[in-house]
């Protein structure tokens, strides 16, 4: 009987067991789809750059502030991203297009009855040796962005535009940010040394940025990180950026616009500002309204 028992007892007990073969073959499959998913986020930045990077432009323009019957006060050059969000539509911060926003100086200037004066503001495209003129559109009261159109032209008409999310994503997730970090003085750095030799020691100005173009030299740079946090409309990463980066756009890994870049904190590379895909979406709204037989791109799907 104890015997039987005994018997009885270790045949209920290997049945009652999981198969140590299945459990390996689940922990290989699992570290497989993991490896896939590395593999995929570690090519995302060149994917997304080699599909976007044309319709990502460097923004260059000047301003002044001055008083009436009067030479200006202050002038100054402005440089910065854009992106392609749609037909003729650039999206980019407020103080790109309207750059006395945020400028203390020139707050002071206006308080006293001062008026600021845009001179001129142009988007130049990767491969294009021309600028795009940048005309008014729609600018953001609440937040430092804003969606700008361009002048009719053959150089953004076959252009792919930037698709949105439907949301700035999880934390956690990897984000691409595209633009011009240091402006003219950044991509003069990164060109050919005999291009550097040239241009290294001129003032940084339009025609510098036109040289840069006839040579196709106006080229963006990319940064990769990942999402630290989304509070209220800013979202919060680690990949790095400088000014003239401002206004780029930042992307999950499949290639989605989940913000529009627009500060940095010195000395602390792990919190880099971007604002929230959900702002950006109103503005692109209220600009496509205004334009005759225009619909705005509906969001990517997943």
């Amino acid at each position: 009987m104890l015997l039987v028992s005994g018997v009885a007892c270790h045949s209920a007990r290997g049945t009652s067991e999981k198969n140590p073969v299945d459990d390996l073959t689940a922990e290989v499959r699992q570290l497989k789809g993991q490896v896939e998913q590395l593999k995929q986020e570690l090519a995302a930045p060149t994917v997304v750059l080699n599909r976007y990077r044309d319709s990502i432009g460097y923004v260059y323009g000047a301003y002044h502030v001055g008083f009436r019957n009067q030479p200006p006060t202050m002038r100054t050059r402005i440089s910065g991203t854009g992106f392609l969000i749609g037909e003729g539509l650039v999206a980019t911060n407020r103080h790109i297009a309207e750059p006395w926003y945020g400028d203390q100086d020139a707050k002071r200037l206006i308080d006293r009855g001062a008026t600021p004066t845009l001179e001129n503001l142009v988007v130049f495209f990767p491969n294009s040796a021309k600028p795009v003129r940048l005309l008014p559109g729609s600018i953001s009261k609440t937040s430092d962005l804003a969606v700008l159109r361009t002048e009719p032209s053959d150089i953004t008409r076959n252009l792919p535009v930037l698709p949105l999310a439907s949301s700035p994503g999880p934390v956690g997730q990897m984000v691409v940010v595209i633009g011009y970090p240091l402006g003219t003085q950044g991509m003069v750095a990164r060109s050919p040394s005999q291009v550097y030799e040239r241009l290294a020691y001129r003032h940084n100005d339009i025609d510098t940025v036109s040289k840069l173009a006839a040579m196709s030299l106006i080229r963006p740079s990319t940064t990769y990180g990942h999402l630290g946090d989304v509070v209220g409309d800013k979202i919060v990463y680690d990949a790095s950026s400088a000014h003239g980066g401002s206004g780029g756009p930042v992307l999950n890994s499949n290639g989605e616009v989940i913000g529009v870049n627009f500060a940095y904190m010195d000395g602390f590379s792990g919190s880099t500002l971007g604002i929230s895909v959900d702002s950006l979406r109103p503005l692109l709204e209220e600009v496509s309204a205004t334009i005759p037989s225009h619909t705005p791109p509906t969001d990517h799907p997943h």
